[in-house]
């Protein structure tokens, strides 16, 4: 994956190791709870705000694109900083250190070992749902500022945080995007600045292509081999890569097509999967590595270990290919005069998805009650005004999620 369309010296950030991002994921790997708008939130505290490895407007430009783009938006977005940093080794390095500890957590539940029940465990979940709202309201806050500093901008995240309120559908936020993108073509061209920094992405155009070109092969070859070789380990492979193809929207809108696949097929019980589906909110991590605990209850064979490791890198390897697919050609559109203004609009629009997400489902699942609302807002201070680090911010919530528990 050489070969990069602009020099080392443009890039926004001197390069660094696999090393480096490793450690730099796996402690958000360890700590990032709420769901993928939560991740990004913690991303851009993490490594815009603190490591500095990406500037807010780049920060802003990669999250438009990787919510336009099918697949797992934070994962998308983990692997590309991953890759932008480390290069291949550190996007890999991104993916597994992301990953890899809510999908053994979720694996190890498969098998038994359930960490979560009773009041305790009950108290620490709401805690961490309430962590996810201070989380995003952060983000949605100092996004705001920065990407939505004028009227034409605000309005334009408002028509979008409308647009996701309501009309809930997988295609909401691709539309709200899509039109704020068209918007912004119209209204903030006034706003022009020339772009002072170049994302450079290690990735060749040819390599794009050809990852372009293994997605849709792979997407329309594998249900036609699980056909004709009656594979179980290829039926498997070919229902979890189908899921991760033509999902929007991130790891709650796959559940009912993974529900509709393993369920009907007979692969996984309704009870299992509801299941499973509560432990999925009480780990850290991306969503989708609910797959891992499916991969590993489903039957017949492959199931444990094996059938986890296939589904696991099943439902993440399409958005990945799509997204090495088009970003080498990222860099040079971003730059265009009539892209900066799309990508003005996208980007306001992209705050106006954050906000919606903010109210639904993070803040309804998060806040039930008085308690739970100034739990949400010490966490909130914590993080704006004290500039507590989220690791922190997270033990206070789960402390106070179990005293609120205990109080009822």
């Amino acid at each position: 994956m050489t070969g990069s369309a602009t020099s080392p010296k443009e890039s926004q950030t001197p390069g660094g190791s696999a090393g480096e991002v490793f450690v730099a994921f796996l402690k958000l790997g360890l700590t990032s709870f709420g769901g993928p708008i939560a991740h990004l939130g913690y991303f851009r505290n993490e490594l815009v705000q603190r490591r500095k490895w990406i500037d807010e407007k780049g920060y802003a430009d990669l999250l438009a694109l990787t919510q336009f783009l099918p697949g797992p938006a934070s994962s998308q977005m983990g692997f590309a900083l991953g890759l932008l940093r480390g290069g291949p080794l550190g996007a890999f390095a991104a993916w597994a250190a992301f990953t890899l500890p809510s999908a053994i957590l979720l694996t190890l539940f498969a098998f038994g070992a359930a960490a979560f029940d009773g009041p305790v465990g009950s108290g620490i979940i709401a805690g961490l749902k309430i962590t996810a709202v201070a989380i995003v309201a952060q983000a949605v806050w100092g996004m705001a500022r920065n990407l939505c500093p004028d009227r034409e901008r605000a309005t334009i995240a408002l028509g979008a945080a409308l647009i996701v309120l309501l009309f809930a559908d997988m295609f909401a936020q691709v539309a709200a995007i899509s039109i704020g993108a068209a918007a912004g073509l119209l209204l903030c061209r006034s706003h022009q600045k020339a772009i002072d920094s170049h994302i450079a992405f290690p990735v060749s155009r040819k390599f794009g292509v050809a990852s372009l070109a293994l997605f849709f092969v792979l997407l329309f070859t594998l249900p036609i081999a699980t056909v004709a070789s009656s594979s179980q380990g290829l039926a498997v492979f070919d229902t979890f890569y189908r899921a991760g193809s033509l999902v929007f929207g991130g790891g709650h809108v796959v559940l009912p097509l993974l529900e509709t696949e393993v369920v009907r097929n007979g692969w996984v019980s309704q009870d299992q999967f509801l299941a499973g589906y509560g432990a999925a909110q009480a780990v850290p991590g991306p969503l989708f590595t609910f797959a891992a605990y499916l991969g590993a209850v489903l039957g017949p064979e492959p199931t444990g270990l094996t059938g986890a490791s296939i589904a696991l890198i099943a439902i993440f390897l399409p958005g990945f290919l799509i997204l090495l697919g088009v970003i080498p050609f990222w860099d040079s559109f971003r730059n265009r005069e009539s892209a900066q203004a799309l990508m003005r609009g996208a980007n306001a629009a992209v705050v106006g998805i954050l906000g919606a997400a903010l109210y639904d489902p993070v803040f309804t699942s998060g806040i039930t009650g008085p308690h739970a609302f100034a739990l949400a807002l010490t966490c909130f201070v914590l993080l704006v005004a004290w500039k507590a680090p989220p690791w922190i911010v997270v033990l206070v919530a789960a402390a106070g999620g179990v005293a609120i528990g205990q109080a009822h």
